[in-house]
């Protein structure tokens, strides 16, 4: 991994330089766009509307137009900002790490120590441990003041961004001022649902499957050209499941659907995971 930026933690008196690195990466198929009848790769140029030339990456600037005036923003302009400058991830409070609603986290990064400060950063993860807390911290990354919370993975200090609060929307539905009547049996009934499908989390267990069709139907095409056989490509498929997926008016009949095909499901997946271990 090669990290993004560099800088220090500071909590109290205490400062600890670490590097950031990306946490998560993507793994879609990359896809470009061409002209549909030959296959010509389509690009993009960045023009000048002024005097009409094509603009190096390099020689483009940001502005702000206020309608009248356009105020042309560089890189060294940005550079100067007091919080650009800044190379410090500030502790700003320790909370309950339950305090902090998932809908406000963004992107992960983790922080790797220096070597002179696995201490402080050891310390300042079993402090974050024994007490069951995360670190709400402040600071700047590429052009942006950044709110964010400070965690642990594993060994490693996970720091996620976090949206500012006027970055969330409320939810405000009139439909959901109507309160329906729903019976016991039917509360019943999606609790034994729920019970059902109930299981601890392993992310390992579940896979992309569109990106792993648009694989294959990318390998497929490479190897037999545009004319190739869907269903030999990816098998055949009954979208009705036996009618399971036809609309059901009645509540309380979907969710016994739901329940016994819960069950089956289950059933049939435990009897292969036997096979599987006595082969």
């Amino acid at each position: 991994m090669r990290s993004i930026w560099r800088g220090s933690i500071s909590f109290g008196l205490v400062n600890v330089p670490i590097r950031v690195y990306s946490a998560t990466q993507n793994h879609d198929v990359s896809l470009h766009q061409v002209h549909g009848e030959d296959g010509g790769r389509i690009r993009y140029q960045r023009k000048c509307e002024v005097c009409g030339k094509v603009v190096p990456y390099e020689d483009i600037a940001k502005a702000y137009d206020d309608g009248e005036n356009t105020v042309i923003l560089t890189d060294e302009d940005f550079a100067q900002l007091p919080a650009e400058s800044a190379k410090e991830i500030e502790v700003v409070e320790f909370v309950p790490a339950d305090q902090i609603d998932p809908i406000r986290l963004d992107k992960a990064y983790y922080l790797e120590p220096d070597k002179s400060s696995l201490k402080p950063y050891t310390l300042l993860r079993r402090a974050l441990e024994d007490t069951d807390r995360a670190a709400v911290v402040r600071f700047a990354l590429r052009q942006k003041t950044r709110l964010a919370v400070l965690r642990i993975r594993d060994k490693t200090l996970l720091l996620q961004t976090m949206l500012w609060d006027d970055e969330i929307r409320s939810a405000e539905f009139d439909v959901l001022d109507e309160v329906p009547r729903i019976s016991k049996k039917e509360r019943e009934m999606a609790a034994q649902l729920v019970d059902s499908l109930a299981g601890n989390f392993d992310p390992t267990e579940f896979t992309d499957d569109y990106q792993e069709q648009l694989r294959t139907l990318v390998e497929a095409k490479l190897e037999q050209g545009d004319t190739i056989d869907t269903a030999a490509t990816f098998g055949e498929t009954d979208e009705d499941e036996g009618g399971d997926k036809a609309e059901v008016v009645d509540l309380m009949e979907a969710l016994r659907r739901s329940v016994d095909k819960s069950k089956k499901k289950r059933s049939s997946s435990g009897s292969g995971q036997k096979a599987r271990k006595k082969a």
